[in-house]
């Protein structure tokens, strides 16, 4: 019976990796997330296009770096997914160090490029942001200490990774990148509230966020000037999001036609930021709802595998990962037809952009390696491990 309700998978004795990783993963999950990637490199072919031109490179030079980057990133993502979960922290914990460091030495040796936020480290031939590998880590480091906090004297986990937390948000905000420090501290609450967290505090955390925006509409003039552009309910039609509505208008619901779109040649993220629109234009809302259906078969698949797994950390961890996935891409989509304001995020697997596309790898892979059905034990034999 524990079985039939847990999902359990007996082990078998000497089985070689490879089997048992494709005898354990969820295919729909990998099925989909290779399906987001393909998708991203056929946008690709007509989003970066205009930005070669106006750069004199050659006109696929993105594509082809897109397509270096994605495999890269699916290679790491397949990798990550055979791995043990407790490997999996391991690797996370020590890649949370490094990536908190880098984050924090961004003031003194990192660039803007001329937007307006220093959030990357120039390398010459290409570039990298760190805080996009120090979301996935530290999602895997704060439940490591949230699942710790709740074990016979364990370390007070719940407090150590919200003090993590606040200053990971803190420093994120100084960049700024508002729309980073989000889900970081969305990914925080709600592992926090699977843990357990009373309300009281969730709550109260929320209103210190919305305390958070109002202090930074009041100082930060990029915060001001994109929450403005956001409440005015009239659209200037040159500016970024005018471009994406426009697009997305065009489209209807089976689009222009492939390679008829215009907005690429007036959006500079294009590539990036607002390439659900270029999908929206070119291919329309048909094409629209096959991605979102792809993001949501991620999140709520692995949700489900979650909600039978035992182990609080591998719970932990896979339900902060996989809803931070999916918060991103709502933010993402949500931007470009205006329901939240610009926050320069990507669409995972979709944008452009080599350390979104390996550090969501990196995550996803994580996520497909604690939702592996694995065996779940017997109720009594928990039990007794626990002294109870």
């Amino acid at each position: 019976m524990t079985e039939m309700v847990y999902g359990a998978v007996p082990e078998r004795a000497g089985e070689p990796i490879l089997p048992k990783w494709w005898r354990t993963v969820d295919k729909w999950s990998l099925s989909s997330v290779m399906i987001l990637f393909a998708i991203g490199l056929l946008l690709g072919f007509a989003a970066s296009v205009p930005l070669a031109e106006r750069n004199g490179l050659n006109p696929f030079y993105y594509v082809h770096r897109q397509a270096l980057f994605g495999g890269l990133a699916m290679v790491v993502m397949l990798v990550t997914s055979m791995m043990s979960p407790k490997l999996v922290r391991r690797l996370a914990v020590l890649g949370f160090l490094g990536a908190f460091v880098a984050v924090a030495l961004l003031p003194l040796f990192g660039t803007d490029f001329g937007k307006g936020a220093m959030r990357w480290y120039s390398l010459g031939f290409g570039s990298v942001q760190p805080s996009e590998f120090l979301k996935p880590a530290f999602v895997v480091t704060a439940a490591w200490l949230m699942a710790a906090s709740k074990e016979i004297n364990g370390p007070p986990g719940r407090a150590w990774s919200l003090a993590l937390c606040l200053a990971i948000v803190a420093m994120l905000v100084m960049q700024p990148d508002f729309g980073q420090a989000c889900l970081v501290l969305f990914g925080w609450a709600v592992m926090y509230f699977v843990a357990g967290a009373p309300m009281v505090l969730l709550l109260a955390m929320a209103g210190l966020a919305i305390l958070g925006g109002t202090v930074a509409y009041s100082n930060s003039e990029h915060f001001a000037r994109r929450i403005d552009g956001f409440l005015n309910p009239e659209v200037d039609p040159r500016t970024q999001l005018g471009y994406a509505t426009n697009a997305i208008q065009e489209g209807g619901l089976f689009g222009v036609g492939v390679g008829e779109g215009q907005v690429k040649w007036s959006l500079p993220d294009a590539h990036t930021d607002f390439i659900i629109a270029v999908a929206a234009e070119e291919y329309g809302l048909v094409l629209v709802l096959c991605i979102i259906a792809l993001f949501a078969i991620v999140v709520l698949r692995s949700l489900v595998r979650l909600m039978r797994e035992r182990d609080p950390f591998i719970r932990l961890a896979g339900t902060g990962l996989a809803c931070v996935f999916g918060v991103q891409a709502m933010i993402n989509m949500g931007v470009a037809v205006r329901l939240l304001p610009a926050k320069g995020m990507t669409l995972p697997f979709v944008s452009y952009g080599g350390s979104s596309l390996i550090a969501g790898g990196i995550a996803v892979g994580m996520l497909l390696a604690f939702t592996r059905a694995r065996p779940q034990g017997q109720i009594e034999d928990i039990l007794k491990g626990r002294g109870l």
